[in-house]
């Protein structure tokens, strides 16, 4: 299958690292003109020149800007007029038990996770529509069917995210317009990598075999028993964008390792 998306613009919200940045890294590949995202300049300027080196060529920008703020998405659309492909990637997530979660935190989580998500599709949308062809992705969790009960609002958000992208992809029927949403498992992300460095060092273990063991240890459910790379996730994200994806839509896209134990 080859994958060709070069007419096509792509934005990737929180894409300067982790998840996001395979994206866009996998999008480029795919021949898409790619709009990055990160909130430092510095972090931004590296991810580009990360996705430049594998991949010659790539006609990349970035927005450097929070979109956890009606705001700052304002700010991107007004820089970013117009798009073929919105991967709403964007997310904030930490541990922090019920009781002690104030509501400062919960509507902190809910502007991040959720509201940047709405608040872009709401302006990319219409444009899509008007093209007859798009393609929307927001990357939900496995924590939004497993909710973990030691970061209960986070989950909550991932859950949010799978219902907004069901009603989308329904409100966008028979236009040519997808809206699906990617549930990554546990994920050897930038972020785990540097969680797990005191185990690292405390073991003498190889950074894969101590995400294993954090997985085993933490979702003893998976059937992969490892964490994914962020490219395995970014598979999913670039071929739901692709135009072989065209008749996937409303669909929830596991890339769990098996964690989630349902058919």
């Amino acid at each position: 299958m080859k994958i060709d998306l070069s007419d096509k613009t792509a934005i990737i919200t929180g894409s300067s690292a982790g998840i996001g940045l395979a994206s866009a890294k996998g999008l480029a590949e795919a021949g898409a003109r790619v709009v990055i995202n990160g909130r430092k300049a510095d972090a931004a300027d590296h991810a580009i020149a990360t996705i430049k080196a594998a991949v010659p060529g790539a006609e990349i920008r970035a927005f450097v800007g929070d979109l956890g703020s009606a705001e700052g998405c304002a700010a991107l659309v007004k820089a970013e007029p117009s798009c073929d492909i919105l991967v709403n990637n964007l997310g904030i997530f930490g541990l922090q038990d019920f009781f002690e979660t104030p509501d400062a935190e919960w509507q902190r989580f809910f502007d991040v996770n959720i509201m940047s998500g709405v608040r872009l599709s709401r302006a990319y949308l219409p444009g899509m529509e008007k093209r007859g062809w798009g393609r929307v992705v927001f990357l939900s969790s496995e924590s939004g069917l497993n909710i973990p009960a030691d970061m209960i609002h986070y989950g909550f958000t991932k859950t949010a995210v799978l219902s907004i992208a069901r009603g989308l992809a329904k409100r966008m029927a028979g236009t040519g317009v997808t809206v699906n949403s990617v549930l990554p498992g546990p994920t050897l992300s930038e972020g785990v990598a540097d969680m797990l460095q005191p185990a690292i060092e405390k073991t003498g273990k190889s950074l894969d075999e101590a995400a294993a063991d954090f997985v085993m240890a933490n979702r003893p459910s998976s059937i992969i028993r490892r964490a994914a790379t962020t490219e395995e996730v970014a598979n999913m994200v670039v071929y739901v964008c692709s135009k072989q994806a065209s008749a996937t839509t409303g669909a929830a896209l596991r890339v769990d390792g098996g964690v989630v134990d349902s058919l």
